[in-house]
Formats: C-alpha cells, sequence, structure tokens
C-alpha cells in the first residue's frame, strides 16, 4: 500500500497521458492536437499534484510515429499545448518523455523513459516515487522501475486490480488526486 500522508516534495509522480490525462482512441491513436481531449479535471489534478509532488513527469509510448502513421511534429505539438493548458491552471509538468519505438529499452514496460528521468533530475529519488497509468504496461514500468504504482480504470475495466504490480485503484486521476 502508499500511504499518501508520506506524500511531500521530495515524491516524483509519474504519469502515463493516453488514457489518463486525456480519452483514448479506441483502437487508434491520438494523431494531432485537435484530436487529444482532457478528461474532465485532469488539469486540476496535475495542478493539485505540483503542489504535492516534487516533480511531475510525463512517460507515454507513442508507438503510432514508429508505425509511420503519427507525425512526431504533431506529438511535439500536443505536449507543448498540453504542458500550456495545464499551466494555464496553475499546475506544471516538468517533462515529457515518449517513446516512438516499436521495441527498445524505452518502451514501457521497460525502465528506459524512467531511467533517462532519472539522469536528467538528479533530485528524483525512486523509494519516493509513483506511477500512474490505465494500463498494466505502466504498472510494470513502474516496478521495472522499483516504485508504487495507481492503476486507473479509465479505459480497462478488464483488469485484474488484485494484480501483484497494483498497489492501488482509483477510477480517475482527478480520483487520485482529490485523495491525495
Amino acid at each position: 500500500m502508499i500511504d499518501f500522508k508520506k506524500i511531500d516534495k521530495t515524491w516524483t509522480l509519474f504519469l502515463d497521458r493516453d488514457g489518463v490525462i486525456n480519452h483514448e482512441k479506441y483502437l487508434d491513436y491520438i494523431h494531432t492536437w485537435d484530436e487529444f481531449k482532457f478528461y474532465d479535471g485532469a488539469k486540476v489534478a496535475i495542478q493539485i499534484f505540483t503542489q504535492k509532488f516534487n516533480r511531475v513527469i510525463i512517460v507515454t509510448n507513442q508507438r503510432g510515429i514508429g508505425k509511420g502513421v503519427t507525425k512526431i511534429e504533431d506529438v511535439e505539438i500536443i505536449h507543448k499545448n498540453m504542458i500550456a493548458d495545464v499551466e494555464a491552471v496553475g499546475g506544471k509538468i516538468d517533462a515529457v518523455y515518449f517513446c516512438p519505438d516499436l521495441e527498445s529499452d524505452n518502451r514501457k514496460p521497460n525502465p528506459g523513459m524512467g531511467l533517462q528521468a532519472v539522469k536528467d533530475f538528479t533530485d528524483i529519488d525512486l523509494t519516493k516515487a509513483i506511477m500512474v497509468g490505465n494500463t498494466l504496461s505502466d504498472m510494470q514500468f513502474g516496478r521495472n522501475l522499483g516504485i508504487k504504482t495507481v492503476f486507473l480504470t479509465t479505459t480497462r475495466p478488464d483488469v485484474d486490480t488484485n494484480d501483484e504490480h497494483i498497489d492501488a485503484v482509483y477510477p480517475s486521476l482527478i480520483a487520485f488526486a482529490l485523495d491525495l
């Protein structure tokens, strides 16, 4: 279990993107900013996380780039606009790491993006970090980094939430934020 009372400005929060911050497209990818739709309360959740955590970092697989169906420039625009919208409500995203590869050490559940964040932000202490995601791959990523995990039931209601990779379960990002 995670003792949320112990979370302070020495902790880091890793967030997946699609299905966590924004709506996923069924059997497809978010290709452009016009397709990116925040979940209700997601921006406020990140604003709350900004007050509670030292770092808020996005780690997202973006296989559409590797498959040649999504342009890297469009993903960069999505991330730039997402950050700006979060900042407009007083939130902060310290970094966005994305993996366009179909297979690599950076693709979740492998820990590459998290290890890159630790290299880039030397104040990250993985004993004080949480991964929030909506897939078992996200939860395995968290375990591969040795950190706590929070599973959101936004898009995968069939996942067994008693899975050993899951420490806590919430219906949405804002529900988790309001519980801190």
